[in-house]
């Protein structure tokens, strides 16, 4: 499968009521979509690939941040 359309897929998925595991996998996943784009990219500089890759990074940030959990004080 290409690599566009597995950011695609990606980014169509669901991320409510995921386990931690689910979370882990899905955080690894978007680093090595947005690794595997940003290798395209630097040949190409072409600017869709770089508005994928801000979208995977923000969902990925995300992600990420439901991993942590909430800081108490």
């Amino acid at each position: 499968m290409d690599i566009l359309q597995e950011a695609a897929i990606f980014e169509e998925e669901k991320m409510s009521h995921m386990s931690m595991s689910d979370r882990v996998t899905a955080s690894r996943e978007a680093k090595r979509l947005i690794l595997a784009i940003n290798e395209i990219y630097k040949k190409t500089k072409d600017s869709q690939l770089m508005d994928t890759m801000k979208r995977l990074t923000e969902k990925k940030k995300k992600i990420e941040k439901r991993l942590k959990g909430r800081l108490t004080a």
